[in-house]
Formats: C-alpha cells, structure tokens, sequence
C-alpha cells in the first residue's frame, strides 16, 4: 500500500511541482493552499472529507465502483489513496524546491534550441533536479508508510485487506502484546530513520 500509494503521489506531486513552479495562472494561491492543506489538517479531519468525498454516494465514488466495480472506502485500493494524500503535500514541496533552483537560463536556451515544455521537463528540468525529486518521494513514502489516522478512517482495520503497520502496532498496543508492538515499532522506526539519511545525504538544500 505504501510503494503504491508513493507512485500515485509521486507522479502528482511532481506535476503539481512544475505547474506551481513554472505557472502563472489565476488561482494559483488556490491551489497552493490546497496542496498544502494536507499538513495542517488533523488525520481524522482529513480522513472524514475523503470519506465524503470517495464514499459510494459522491459522485467520484459512483464514478469509480461503476468504472472499476469496485468501492473505495474500506477497500485496499481506499488505503492507498488515504495515504498518498498526506504524502502529497512533502512531494511538492520538496520537489518544487528542487526544481526552483534550476537555473532558468538553461530553461531558456533549450527553449531556444527547440525543445517544447515536454521536453524541457523530461530532459533538462528533471535530470538537474532529480536529488530534490528523489528526497521527495522518499520522504513521500516514509510518510505513506506511517500514516495512521487518514487510512484507519478510510480503509478501517481490516486484517490481511486494509491493515497498515500503524494500525497493527496500535492493534498490538491495545491487545497487550508488546512483543509484536515492539517489532512493529523497531521497523517503522528504522524504515523512517533511513529515509531521513538517505534524504540527508541528497543534500540539505532541497529538503
């Protein structure tokens, strides 16, 4: 659930980077405090609105269990997305970051030689920016993996459908079996100290 929901925010959070960084557009600020909305929302808020949103009488909800015959909510596929929400907003950031450090002269002669925006973002924009889209997508996936609150209102507790390390270690907690909470503990931990080295040794500068 997590690899998933890191490709899914992954792929937005980049997009939403270039248009943020390279756009001038009405409603841009919008946007932006969208994007950002993520980190200031409580999980279980944020996890109520994409109830609303994906449940099986919004309209998304309709349009998806039509489409692909199934639900979102309490469903895996619901996990993924409640967790690549919250995700999203460090792929941006960080992403967005990195690419406005790209100087805009080099923008500008790729331009020159020909290359349209497809071209300037595939191989020029991406390749001097891939430390900063790297640490995005890190940090995004620690953060997917650790989500709690977001995919528990979702999703729920399902065990072998939509149960997350999270919610197993609260599970644990709760039964009393502090063995497997510590394990559980130990391993959240170490994936997310790992990913702050790695992100680290990116380079400060486009955290």
């Amino acid at each position: 659930m997590a690899s998933l929901a890191t490709l899914l925010a992954g792929v937005a959070g980049v997009g939403l980077a270039y248009v943020l960084a390279a756009g001038r557009f009405p409603g841009r600020g919008v946007v932006e405090a969208l994007t950002s909305l993520p980190l200031t929302l409580p999980p279980t808020v944020l996890g109520y609105y994409l109830l609303v949103l994906l449940g099986r009488r919004s309209p998304v909800g309709v349009w998806v269990e039509a489409t692909f015959g199934v639900p979102l909510v309490f469903t895996w596929q619901g996990a993924v997305v409640a967790a690549a929400v919250p995700s999203l907003p460090l792929v941006v950031r960080t992403v967005r970051a990195a690419f406005a450090e790209v100087p805009l002269d080099v923008l500008e002669a790729a331009r020159m030689d020909g290359a349209g925006w497809l071209h300037q973002f595939a191989y020029v924009l991406l390749p001097l920016s891939r430390r900063g889209v790297v640490a995005g997508v890190s940090l995004g996936f620690a953060r997917a993996l650790g989500d709690f609150g977001t995919t528990l209102m979702v999703a729920g507790n399902i065990p072998g459908r939509t149960q997350t390390l999270p919610i197993a270690l609260y599970d644990a907690v709760q039964a009393g079996r502090w063995d497997a909470a510590g394990a559980l503990a130990l391993l959240l931990g170490a994936v997310a100290v790992g990913v702050l080295v790695a992100v680290g040794r990116l380079g400060e500068r486009v955290i």
